[in-house]
């Protein structure tokens, strides 16, 4: 840690990286509550899953190919640009919000912004060895990927403050709250831009004249594809980062149906009709954000002293037991508060799952096929938890009150338990050397 720290151009690409997943915070925050918590609109528990669906999937389909572009581009250039880019986006978003127009009219924005937000965290991550030597990269990107999943779900957890405080002021109605908390991600974003610009020569964080890709996009694009399946080919016959892989998919997918049961219980189930502005509602996910990510960031902290001491399979194992118990007591006690505590223990098992999943990936499989299983892993999770999402909301009543439905998830978690539990003993993430 002090070695990295002490390098000034990892603490630069540090804060370009803090700047910009802050702001992804505050700006899908304001879009959210805009969508799904505005008085004046009926949302049924489906418009969740659809609303993520339609962020998530071109982002997710996207990913695997900007690569292509980063291979080729000056990545200082392309931090600085995405993220002024999306500065620009956000301002008709913003106005859009205020002026109560269409979902669609701004959804078209922020699918924009999300859209771009693929080249900005490949880059950053492209960028990574360029600014920390090499015996220390694997302590700069945890540390970087954690730094940046603290500030995003900083950016989340604050926006209710924005809400509060323009509320208390007396300011204007809920379209303005909602306008205002996108709005801050506007003056982060151009941060973010301006430091990657004014810290970083042109080619200073790659490629390199030696790595820099030649020959037709085109045909990159297709090699991309092929290369893909050809990195499915050799991810199954590293069965340890498979299984791996496997079990953070079905936690996602499971994760997706708690995440749309949240929300609905929260806007249905325990909203007091009489608040109509949601500040009961949104005062909670306030708090459950925060604990995410105070379960998020204890995880980067335990997570490798545990496998070093226990091993990555007894490690997945045991936080897949306590994902289980935790969602099976969230059954039996349906309140506010237990839904706070469960969001720190299951962040703790996403965030420890996804450390030794990278890291089974970064062990086991050949550097050659690295990048594209990371695209396919990258992937693979945004899809299981848009499935999960729609799979819970398709069965969730208006009012989200459905606790069978969290005893049917706990099943899943159970068998998911189960088969890891024989599978990965036999097939561990990685070896401890």
């Amino acid at each position: 840690m002090r070695a990295i720290l002490g390098r000034k151009d990892f603490r630069r690409l540090l804060v370009s990286r803090v700047t910009s997943q802050l702001a992804d915070g505050y700006f899908q925050a304001g879009l959210a509550v805009s969508v799904f918590f505005d008085p004046t609109k009926r949302v049924q528990p489906l418009s969740y899953a659809i609303g993520f669906a339609i962020l998530v999937a071109p982002y997710s389909i996207l990913g695997p190919y900007v690569g292509v572009f980063l291979d080729r581009w000056s990545r200082r250039n392309i931090l600085a640009v995405s993220n002024l880019v999306r500065s620009v986006l956000v301002l008709p978003a913003a106005l859009l919000i205020l002026l109560d127009g269409p979902v669609w009219t701004y959804g078209i924005f922020a699918l924009g912004i999300m859209t771009i937000n693929r080249f900005v965290l490949a880059g950053l991550s492209a960028a990574q060895p360029h600014v920390v030597e090499p015996a220390h990269l694997v302590t700069a990107n945890s540390f970087a990927t954690t730094a940046g999943t603290v500030f995003y779900g900083t950016g989340l957890g604050s926006s209710y403050v924005v809400i509060l405080l323009i509320k208390h002021l007396d300011l204007g109605g809920g379209s303005l709250r909602y306008a205002v908390t996108a709005l801050v991600a506007l003056p982060l974003y151009a941060i973010s831009a301006a430091v990657a610009w004014r810290s970083f020569r042109v080619e200073q964080l790659g490629p390199d004249e030696t790595e820099r890709a030649g020959g037709r996009v085109i045909q990159a694009l297709v090699d991309t594809t092929r290369g893909m399946i050809a990195g499915f080919r050799h991810l199954w016959q590293r069965r340890g980062a498979a299984y791996s892989m496997t079990v953070q998919a079905g936690h996602r997918a499971l994760y997706g149906v708690l995440a749309v049961y949240t929300l609905a219980i929260f806007r249905g189930h325990f909203h007091n009709p009489r608040i109509t502005d949601f500040a009961d509602t949104l005062a909670w996910l306030a708090g459950i954000a925060t604990a995410g990510q105070a379960g998020s960031f204890l995880a980067a902290l335990v997570t490798p002293w545990l496998t070093r001491r226990i091993g990555p399979q007894r490690w997945v194992s045991a936080l897949l037991v306590l994902v289980t118990l935790t969602v099976a007591s969230l059954g039996f006690n349906v309140e506010q508060y237990m839904f706070v505590a469960g969001t720190f223990a299951i962040n703790i098992v996403s965030q420890s799952i996804k450390i030794v999943t990278d890291t089974s990936l970064q062990s086991s499989c050949e550097d050659e096929y690295r990048g594209r299983l990371f695209s396919l892993n990258d992937t693979v999770f945004n899809f299981a938890f848009i499935v999960g999402m729609f799979v819970g909301a398709s069965v969730l009543p208006a009012d989200g009150r459905a606790t069978w439905l969290l005893f049917a998830t706990t099943a899943g978690y159970v068998l998911l338990t189960g088969w890891y539990v024989v599978a990965g003993t036999r097939y561990p993430p990685y070896r401890l050397r």
